[in-house]
């Protein structure tokens, strides 16, 4: 079983132990207050009240030992720097800190951070792609502008086979599955026909996704 240390306990802290716990994860959350704390005590594993921006108090938890530290504090961005750069100095194995502009982001990248998360750019980026397409159900950003996205198959591509359709070249896409209700085809070769009431999980940046979607859009008109 995984374990995470999770420090800041608001709204988007809460969120990720109740997901991870649900995932059989075991979650050890810390927080500075302790009515916080408590919100999260029927999840997590292990709950503490302490200031983990004090490298004594930090030590204690035995950083080494955690898969991975999130650092998800949103209220208070030098904490959220000086806790990171901490947890780096006493070996964390991964480091993942919440940042909430562009600047923060590069900040605690400079500072020890493994990875950074941006929530409300990704939120935005999120409403902004779903938005633009009717047929654009669901999207995971991964890094340097590419993604996972699951769309309706659109009208044009029914009744052929990836192979024919040429996907990955025609529209620089990598097909990872096809849902049909509740069955998730994985295995997708070139020769997977195309039928009514699907939907396509691919692998490709955002721009070729928007222009597919627009394009195939256009092309049923």
């Amino acid at each position: 079983m995984k374990s995470i240390l999770l420090i800041g306990v608001g709204r988007f802290g809460r969120r990720i132990v109740q997901r991870l716990t649900a995932m059989n994860v075991e979650v050890m959350a810390v927080d500075c207050q302790e009515e916080r704390v408590q919100t999260v005590a029927p999840y997590a594993a292990k709950v503490l009240v302490g200031d983990a921006s004090n490298a004594e108090f930090l030590r204690s938890l035995g950083v080494r030992n955690f898969d991975a530290c999130i650092v998800a504090i949103g209220d208070n961005f030098l904490s959220s720097l000086e806790v990171t750069s901490l947890l780096k100095e006493l070996g964390a194995k991964r480091v993942i800190s919440r940042a909430a502009r562009d600047t923060q982001e590069k900040f605690l990248l400079r500072n020890g951070a493994d990875e950074v998360v941006y929530p409300e750019k990704q939120m935005a980026n999120w409403i902004a792609l779903h938005v633009s397409s009717d047929n654009l159900f669901d999207y995971l950003e991964l890094a340097d502008g590419y993604g996972i996205y699951e769309f309706l198959v659109p009208e044009n591509w029914i009744g052929h086979t990836i192979g024919e359709l040429d996907i990955r070249n025609r529209y620089r896409l990598n097909i990872l599955a096809v849902r049909s209700g509740a069955q998730m085809v994985i295995a997708v070769g070139t020769d997977h026909l195309f039928d009514h009431n699907q939907t396509v999980i691919a692998l490709g940046n955002q721009e070729d996704i928007r222009k597919c979607l627009g394009k195939t859009a256009g092309e049923r008109r």
